[in-house]
């Protein structure tokens, strides 16, 4: 039961990011689209993430190794949205 706890709560946290996805994909901002996208795609990484919490239960090592590449992806998605927004706002467009 508490092995199931961590990964349901972090499964929980990645929800915002699917809500906020959703509300940006309905924005007339023209950086919208593409921002809608990265964040459905944080929430993706956040829920695999918890997936892979829940897939190695109790091995430590396994455990970092998937900690550190939630934190590792989550990161370079936000470090996209803000090189997506520089693009839109100097007026290039970027999917």
């Amino acid at each position: 039961m508490t092995d199931a706890l961590l990964p349901l709560i972090v499964a929980l946290s990645g929800l915002p990011a699917a809500g906020i996805a959703a509300w940006l994909a309905r924005t007339p901002d023209p950086a919208g689209p593409g921002l809608a996208l990265r964040m459905a795609l944080v929430a993706l990484a956040i829920l695999l993430g918890a997936l892979g919490l829940y897939w190695v239960a109790a091995d430590e090592r396994r455990l970092w190794a998937v900690v550190v590449a939630m934190v590792v992806v989550v990161n370079l998605l936000a470090l996209s949205m803000w090189r997506h927004l520089r693009r839109v706002r100097e007026g290039r467009s970027s999917a």
